[in-house]
């Protein structure tokens, strides 16, 4: 009887502790099976995609806000955006990212190297997306599409966009007894830089070499920088040299400064804040800085059209969004999403009121928000309705190369009082020539 009792109790205690190591096995393997499938389906949900972009300041400031709503609106993608200093950083960059199979699924292009890109076949063609997804094209500003296009397919989608406009400080205006409106054409602008002029104070505009305003002053003549079918340069032209001849004469007269070097451009724009120059040609998305400086320095800020020759005209500049080529489906479908989020009218309008650049899309400059924003800040107001007189930039592969060579032949010619405007530019377009060739 006691060995039947001793074997009836160890049954009890083998089968207890059997189903208590079924038990806790179970448990254990309930809990790394939830464990597992909720990274599973975490991995699944949040695609994770970078952004790069170019600027810092309030452009930085910018990106970085937009980037925090893009993830907080919705929970299937997370975007990490990365500043990469200026836009020849920044493409550079994005060039040997591609090239070490680790590039950012979205960037930046600066317009002028869309083109380049894209040939390259560093970048998506985004045709097919906007058709998927029925995208609004047209509401985009016309304006501004020319640097989004690559062999009549769509490569970019405008986001910080700007022309270069007139800055006036317009208290300085008004002491010389000069209409605020500013000058409409380029004799009325020498007619404001002599009056401008003091002796060693003051000059009527500190102006450095630029590419950007020389396309501009081109288009205002009549002008164009490469034929029409980008083979041949065009800027040697008698529209491309009379900007050159205008500079070299009012910096011989005195009434403008045109530094060289590396630091020309922040002389220009420290003589502009220090009340040394009463006028600059700067960005539209330089207005809030401009703005906020006019008011530190005690001064009062308006702006103006860049003044005519024989008609209006201003090159676009700024950055189209990319999607860089080789994404796997899932993060292709991410990038796209972010970039149609980024462009669209809602985030225009922040983007816009918050850094100066144009909004690009009709929808956002007649939304409410904008148009009380310019009723506020009218200066805002003057770069969208000088794009009527916008013109893209050139985009053939070449293009940055020879505007650097451009800028050095003018600079030779300002400079250089035996180096006539004609001739540099004759140099500059024998290599542009050999270049586009």
């Amino acid at each position: 009887m006691k060995k039947a009792m001793v074997w009836i109790v160890s049954l009890i205690v083998l089968i207890v502790m059997v189903g208590c190591n079924q038990s806790s096995n179970q448990t254990s393997s309930e809990t790394q099976t939830g464990s597992s499938s909720q990274t599973t389906a975490d991995s699944v949900e949040k695609v994770e995609i970078t952004y790069w972009y170019a600027w810092g300041d309030k452009i930085q400031e910018n990106n970085e806000n937009l980037v925090k709503m893009f993830n907080e609106s919705q929970d299937r993608i997370h975007v990490t955006a990365e500043y990469q200093g200026s836009y020849e950083d920044l493409h550079a960059k994005t060039q040997a990212g591609f090239a070490a199979g680790n590039a950012p699924e979205v960037t930046q292009n600066e317009i002028a190297s869309v083109g380049i890109f894209a040939n390259s076949g560093m970048t998506e063609n985004l045709t097919p997306f906007v058709e998927k997804d029925g995208l609004d094209i047209e509401d985009f500003i016309p304006g501004l599409m020319g640097n989004s296009y690559v062999n009549d397919q769509l490569y970019a989608l405008p986001y910080l966009r700007s022309t270069p406009i007139l800055y006036l400080n317009k208290t300085l205006l008004e002491e010389v007894g000069l209409d605020p409106v500013g000058p409409k054409n380029w004799d009325e602008f020498k007619e404001y830089a002599s009056a401008l002029t003091t002796d060693g104070e003051r000059v009527g505009m500190t102006m450095p070499v630029n590419i950007w305003f020389y396309e501009a002053f081109v288009a205002q003549s009549g002008g164009q920088m490469l034929s029409d079918d980008g083979t041949e340069a065009e800027f040697n032209s008698p529209a491309g040299v009379e900007p050159v001849e205008f500079w070299k004469e009012l910096a011989s007269e005195g009434i403008i400064k045109i530094p060289t070097g590396d630091e020309a451009g922040d002389t220009a724009k420290q003589d502009f804040a220090n009340g040394r120059s009463g006028m600059i040609f700067s960005s539209t998305a330089d207005l809030s800085y401009w703005l906020a400086m006019a008011e530190e320095q005690g001064f009062e800020l308006t702006t103006s059209f860049m003044p005519a020759n024989s008609t209006y005209g201003v090159p676009t500049g700024g950055a189209n969004l990319v999607m860089t080529s080789g994404l796997e489906s899932q993060k292709q479908e991410a990038a796209w999403e972010f970039i149609k989020w980024m462009t669209s009218t809602e985030q225009t309008v922040y983007a816009s009121t918050y850094t100066g650049y144009l909004p690009s899309r009709m929808s956002a400059v007649n939304s409410d928000d904008m148009q009380s924003f310019y009723e506020e800040y009218p200066q805002f107001k003057v770069a969208v309705d000088q794009l009527e007189y916008a013109r893209p930039r050139p985009m053939e592969d070449a293009y940055p190369e020879i505007a650097k060579i451009i800028n050095d032949e003018i600079t030779r010619a300002i400079i250089h009082d035996d180096v006539a405007p004609q001739d540099a530019l004759d140099v500059a377009a024998e290599k542009a020539n050999s270049l586009l060739k």
